[in-house]
C-alpha cells in the first residue's frame, strides 16, 4: 500500500494569504494526504509567501532558504514555493535559489494539489481548515485591485479586481458557521469595490446584509474599506445591522494633498476628513482603524507634521504604519527612495507615539464600562478576549483575570472594564 506522503504548510504575510493556505490544506485533507503541522515531520514543505514590501520579501526569502537548508541536510524531501513571491519573482526566485523543486502562483491550487498526486475538488473549494480559532474566521471576498496607487504592486501579484458571487460566499460562510465559527472579518484588497464586476454596482452592503442572515454568525467585521467613492449605503448597514460590528478598517496612507495626489489614492484631504465626519456622525459608536506610510519619496517634513496634527486631531481608535517601501514596476518606483532609513523610522516612531498616548487616553475612559467580550484563549493567568472594537492579531486585546468563573474560549462574556494600559484592556466577565 503507497505510503501517504506527509505534507506542511507554511503561511506568511497577510490574512489573505491565510485564507489561501487554508484552502489548499482542506484540498490536500479531501485526498487523503497527511497533514503535519510542524515541518520538520514533513516529507514535503509549501511556503506560502508574501511580496508586498522589503520586509516581508526578506521575511519570505529567509523561510524559503531554512526549508533548502533541510532539505539538502536530508529533514525533508522537497520544497515548493508558492503566493505572491513566487508569483512576482518566478524567474528571478529559479534562477537563485533552484533547490526549490516547483514554484507556484497564487492561485494555482489545482497545480499544488495534482503534483502531490491529488485532483482538485472544484465543488468543495469553498471549504477551509481553519488555522484561526475556530469560533473566528476570514472571508476573502474578492481578488486583486483596480486602484492605481502608485506605491503598491498587489495588482502585478494579484491582478485586477475579482469578486466571488454572494452565492459562493453565503455557502461559504454557512459552512463555516456549521464548524463553530462566530466572527467573521470580510477581507479583499477593496472590499468596498465588491461586486462592481459581477453585479456592475458596489455590493458590498447587500453581501454583509445576506451573510448576517445566516444562523451562528454574531459579529461580522468589515476591514481593508477603499476612502475614495466610499458608499453610503454601507454607512446606513454598519449602524443599522445589529451583527455588523461599529468597526471599520479604513487604510487612508496619507493625508496631505500633495502626497495623496503623487500616491494616485483618488482622493483629497478634505474629502477624506468630510468622510471621517460623516462615519463618525451616522455611527456614533464607530471604532476607526486606519494605515499610513511614512518616508514616501515627495515626504518632507512639512508633509509629515501635516499628518501628525490630523491624528492628533482625529484621534483614530486604532491606528498602524509602514515606511514606505520601493517596489519594481510601480509608478512611485521613478521618483526613487530620498528619504533616508533613518528618518523614516524616526517618523514612524513619532506617529506611533502620538497614537500610543491617544490609545492609552482612549481606554482610561473604558474603565467601569462593561463592554461584550468574544475570549479567544489563555495565556497565563489570564483568558485573552476581544471586543467589537479589536479585530484580531492586530489590535488590543482584553485580559481576563477572574478565575471563579469557568470561561471558555469561543464564547462570548459581559466584561467590566477595571484597568488599562496603552493598548490593552483588564476585565472581569459573566458569561452572556
Amino acid at each position: 500500500m503507497k505510503t501517504r506522503e506527509k505534507v506542511s504548510v507554511i503561511t506568511l504575510g497577510c490574512a489573505k494569504n491565510t485564507v489561501d493556505s487554508e484552502r489548499l490544506l482542506r484540498q490536500l485533507q479531501l485526498n487523503n494526504i497527511d497533514l503535519r503541522t510542524n515541518p520538520s515531520e514533513a516529507d514535503t514543505i509549501i511556503i506560502n509567501t508574501c511580496g508586498f514590501i522589503d520586509a516581508a520579501k526578506q521575511e519570505s526569502v529567509n523561510t524559503i532558504l531554512d526549508a533548502v537548508a533541510n532539505k539538502n541536510s536530508g529533514l525533508i524531501k522537497r520544497v515548493f514555493v508558492a503566493g505572491c513571491l513566487s508569483q512576482r519573482y518566478k524567474q528571478d526566485l529559479q534562477k537563485e535559489i533552484p533547490e526549490v523543486d516547483l514554484f507556484f502562483g497564487t492561485e494555482d491550487y489545482e497545480k499544488i494539489v495534482n503534483e502531490l498526486g491529488g485532483e482538485l475538488k472544484k465543488n468543495l473549494l469553498g471549504e477551509r481548515i481553519l488555522s484561526t480559532p475556530s469560533h473566528t474566521a476570514y472571508l476573502k471576498i474578492s481578488e486583486g485591485c483596480d486602484h492605481p496607487c502608485s506605491f503598491c504592486a498587489i495588482p502585478i501579484m494579484r491582478g485586477m479586481h475579482k469578486s466571488r458571487t454572494i452565492e459562493d460566499l453565503v455557502a461559504e460562510t454557512k459552512f463555516l458557521a456549521s464548524n463553530n465559527t462566530k466572527e467573521l472579518v470580510l477581507i479583499a484588497q477593496d472590499t468596498t469595490d465588491y461586486g462592481k464586476d459581477l453585479y456592475y454596482k458596489k455590493n458590498i452592503t447587500e453581501l454583509i446584509s445576506r451573510l448576517s442572515e445566516i444562523n451562528g454568525i454574531e459579529w461580522i467585521r468589515l476591514m481593508y474599506a477603499y476612502p475614495s467613492h466610499f458608499p453610503d449605503e454601507l454607512i446606513n448597514e454598519i449602524n443599522s445591522n445589529e451583527k455588523v460590528c461599529k468597526y471599520l478598517d479604513i487604510p487612508l496612507q496619507h493625508i496631505s494633498d500633495k502626497i495623496l495626489k503623487s500616491m494616485r489614492r483618488g482622493i483629497t484631504s478634505r474629502q477624506t476628513k468630510e468622510l471621517l465626519y460623516k462615519l463618525r456622525e451616522k455611527i456614533p459608536e464607530i471604532v476607526l482603524r486606519t494605515t499610513f506610510i511614512v518616508g514616501y519619496p515627495e515626504e518632507t517634513e512639512k508633509e509629515f507634521q501635516e499628518l501628525c496634527e490630523f491624528v492628533e486631531d482625529v484621534k483614530f481608535e486604532r491606528m498602524g504604519t509602514f515606511t514606505y517601501s520601493r517596489e519594481e514596476n510601480t509608478v512611485s518606483y521613478e521618483l526613487g527612495d530620498p528619504v533616508p532609513d533613518e528618518v523614516k523610522k524616526e517618523r514612524q516612531s513619532i506617529l506611533m507615539e502620538i497614537q500610543k498616548e491617544i490609545s492609552t487616553e482612549q481606554n482610561k475612559n473604558l474603565i467601569g464600562k462593561k463592554l461584550k467580550v468574544l475570549v479567544d484563549g489563555k495565556e497565563g493567568d489570564f483568558y485573552i478576549g476581544r471586543t467589537y472594537r479589536d479585530a484580531p492579531e492586530i489590535d488590543g486585546e482584553v485580559l481576563i483575570s477572574n478565575s471563579e468563573n469557568e470561561i471558555i474560549p469561543g464564547n462570548f462574556y459581559n466584561a467590566e472594564i477595571y484597568d488599562s494600559n496603552e493598548y490593552d484592556l483588564f476585565a472581569k466577565v459573566k458569561k452572556i
